[in-house]
């Protein structure tokens, strides 16, 4: 007797039909829609700078030179996808910077004041943690004071001088300025970063939970998640893998500038938010954010390169932020409709 449960053998597709069914998902501009705009890029730059910009010279820009906005945009993955914001992470890259280049000046090992940077830099998220998860103030509200407030200690701290001196050359700056395969360190990190945030992300239970809080906090209580924790856990990460992008940026220029990190608010913010439509639609990821900074670095390499006036790569960020923000909530009200 047949099981009527059991779908029969004829109705179902073909395997081959199966596999050529998720392979096409998988390249669907639905889904690699910034691959796709990656490629219209180079092919239009490569068209008007043929000589410049189609080298090896100019994937070594990218890599090296937007390494620091992929650590950046990393750091914000995971607050996101629990539907926090955390728009001090800037200032949190700042703060470690200039922490570790201080001591460091001062007679410190390279070493020690980097786990210094890092500590400041937890702190933040602590703080962070207190003020959206404990006090409840709204995290968009609740960061940007968190990071106003930061912002103003560094000045204090700095007297808005940037510190610099001839003991950031030595072992502080190869943590950014060492070669691996010929990229810099930091694009070497941004990769295992997002490694480790995939694999996390994707193949564990805090991973799942993670993203349940982030779709709906509160079917996720009722199914005895603990969203706080979740959300404070999130803030840490953040202030974290921010606090070693502030690290990676102070060596990489060899000193502490009071004003480093503000210039990656707004690219950063792009790229995760763009990353969101990529491979996963609707969810933050750590791959399609990588995909994401390439695409931008590579449109933002090209403006430089054609003598594009200064304002043009803001407002190409700009543009490309506008349409990703879109682009992801129209796909996570489709989510949820489904």
């Amino acid at each position: 007797m047949t099981n009527t449960l059991e779908r029969p053998a004829a109705s179902r597709p073909p395997a081959t039909e199966r596999v050529w069914t998720r392979w096409a998902t998988a390249v669907s501009p639905r889904s690699i829609g910034a691959v796709y705009i990656l490629v219209v890029i180079v092919v239009v730059f490569s068209i008007a700078l043929p000589s410049t910009y189609p080298t090896l010279a100019t994937v070594k820009q990218v890599a090296n030179g937007y390494s620091i906005t992929a650590l950046a945009a990393l750091a914000l993955v995971v607050p996101l996808a629990t539907r926090t914001f955390d728009l001090s992470f800037a200032y949190v890259m700042t703060l470690s910077g200039v922490t570790a280049a201080h001591f460091v000046v001062h007679g410190m090992s390279a070493f020690a004041a980097m786990l210094l940077g890092m500590l400041v830099a937890l702190v933040i998220g602590v703080v962070n943690g207190l003020v959206v998860v404990v006090m409840r103030i709204d995290s968009f509200i609740g960061t940007l004071a968190t990071g106003s407030l930061v912002q103003a200690f560094i000045i204090f701290f700095t007297n808005a001088q940037i510190i610099s001196g001839v003991e950031l050359a030595g072992g502080f700056s190869q943590l950014a300025q060492v070669q691996i395969v010929g990229l810099t360190g930091p694009a070497v990190y941004a990769v295992v970063v997002a490694l480790v945030l995939w694999f996390v992300l994707e193949h564990t239970v805090v991973g799942r939970r993670i993203y349940a809080v982030g779709f709906n906090p509160d079917a996720a209580r009722l199914a005895t998640i603990a969203v706080d924790r979740i959300r404070f856990g999130g803030l840490l990460v953040s202030a974290g893998v921010a606090g070693f992008a502030g690290l990676c940026l102070a060596s990489s220029i060899s000193a502490g500038s009071p004003t480093a990190g503000t210039a990656y608010l707004l690219p950063a913010f792009a790229a995760v938010f763009v990353g969101a439509t990529q491979l996963k639609r609707g969810r933050f990821n750590a791959w399609g954010t990588l995909i994401a900074v390439v695409m931008l670095g590579a449109g933002t390499v090209g403006l430089s390169l054609s003598a594009a006036p200064n304002y043009a790569a803001d407002m190409f960020t700009g543009v490309v932020l506008i349409g990703a923000l879109a682009a992801t909530g129209l796909q996570r009200r489709r989510i949820r409709r489904g």
